[in-house]
């Protein structure tokens, strides 16, 4: 009998907890792990904003292996991952976990195959609404040269915390644990999101060496864009820091259909709720270039009040102000001819842009409706950076964009 008391206690102590971690998610979390010498820096190389599940991703993963390919946009020798479960309904438990250079595909390069341990233990339990980081992994990783981040789910995950949206393929596998794989044959259904992975960073000696975060919606997120090239406006801003040799990665945070006001089960945690985490929480994070808000305006209901979008403008400038972070603003681009498009959203757009452009609120004005729009038709992109849809850029529209950055800004 007193086993069953004592059962009974435990398992109360433990609803408890778990419902003090649910009643505590927010997406201000910092990620909890190992903390560098003194005289060493982590530096944020690649990141992924998390938002709430929905699709595929309310149908979770049990007893596969998730690899996950990414490009960082910095060079190092030491990393380490960060592994979230913002948005779970349960703590998931991580097996094992591996990161490798990738190949072709989900083929890795066997020379460079690395186990990753947590606290110094090969597994690890991440809580509900909580973000972890690993132990230093001994890699060495180039700018442009994709990772691959193997995790083993032994149990049913539930609902996974991802972003939907990466425009890179991404592999889950048959049953088992196959993070030790090299060959990808087990790798048999291909998706294009991130499960888990929220960030890759580098172990660094150089004070100079620091993170801009690209905060935005789908043209942030690199919709329209080639998929696997990265081809998004932030990897062609990153592009140009390592031909100049500006020591800065470029992290991108923009959430396809986000908006800066409005929450969606869809498109993630509103600009307001996640800025915390998604930009003044990265580690080294030195300037935001923000770029968000035609969402708010074009998705039902819309909203036609730019005095609302300014004041969460000048809220988010604040907050980053706050933290010592310079924050630029890019003006909203044009979209005549996209399915949301109204004349009364058009007006909108042309004052917030105009507030944008002349309140000298923000530390800089990258003027992305200057660079995109048709001069023949000025509410319309130019048809060279279209990618069909009048609202999202191409490649050409998204090189044309990193090209409109002044790089002053950062030397």
């Amino acid at each position: 009998m007193r086993r069953w008391i004592r059962f009974g206690v435990l398992l109360l102590v433990t609803l408890i907890a778990i419902g003090w971690v649910v009643n505590r998610m927010e997406p201000q979390q910092r990620a909890e792990g190992y903390e560098p010498p003194k005289n060493k820096i982590w530096v944020g190389a690649w990141t992924a904003a998390h938002q709430y599940p929905s699709g595929v991703a309310l149908l979770g993963v049990k007893n596969q292996t998730a690899r996950m390919i990414v490009n960082p946009h910095m060079d190092g020798e030491k990393i380490q991952l960060r592994l979230s479960n913002a948005y779970g309904d349960k703590p998931i438990i991580f097996k094992e976990v591996t990161v490798a250079i990738a190949g072709i595909g989900a083929d890795l390069d066997p020379n460079t195959l690395r186990r990753v341990t947590y606290k110094g233990k090969q597994s690890v339990i991440v809580p509900v609404g909580q973000e972890i980081q690993s132990d230093p992994i001994s890699l060495r990783v180039a700018r442009g040269e994709k990772l691959a981040v193997s995790m083993y789910v032994p149990k049913a995950s539930g609902p996974v915390s991802w972003h939907r949206v990466a425009r890179q393929v991404s592999y889950l596998s048959t049953e088992g644990n196959h993070t030790m794989d090299m060959d990808p044959i087990n790798f048999d259904t291909p998706v294009t999101s991130w499960y888990w992975l929220s960030g890759v960073d580098i172990l660094t000696t150089d004070e100079e060496k620091k993170a801009v975060v690209t905060m935005g919606d789908s043209i942030t997120d690199g919709v329209g864009s080639t998929g696997n090239m990265d081809r998004r406006y932030p990897d062609y801003l990153a592009e140009r820091f390592r031909a100049v040799g500006i020591p800065l990665s470029v992290l991108n945070a923009g959430i396809s259909g986000n908006k800066v006001l409005r929450d969606d089960p869809i498109y993630g945690p509103r600009a307001l709720n996640r800025f915390e985490r998604d930009v003044l929480n990265q580690p080294g994070v030195s300037h935001v270039i923000l770029l968000e808000g035609i969402n708010d305006i074009g998705h039902l209901p819309h909203n036609y009040d730019p005095e609302s979008l300014i004041k969460g403008y000048r809220e988010l400038i604040e907050k980053a102000h706050d933290q010592g972070v310079r924050i630029y603003m890019g003006t909203l681009l044009p979209n005549d001819g996209a399915a949301y498009h109204t004349p009364e959203g058009e007006a909108t757009r042309q004052q917030v842009n105009n507030w944008i452009r002349h309140s000298g609120v923000p530390d800089g004005v990258v003027d992305f409706d200057k660079v995109m729009r048709d001069p023949s038709h000025p509410n319309r992109l130019r048809p060279a950076y279209d990618s069909g849809d009048h609202l999202h850029p191409s490649d050409a529209g998204y090189q044309a964009m990193a090209r409109a950055v002044p790089l002053d800004w950062f030397r």
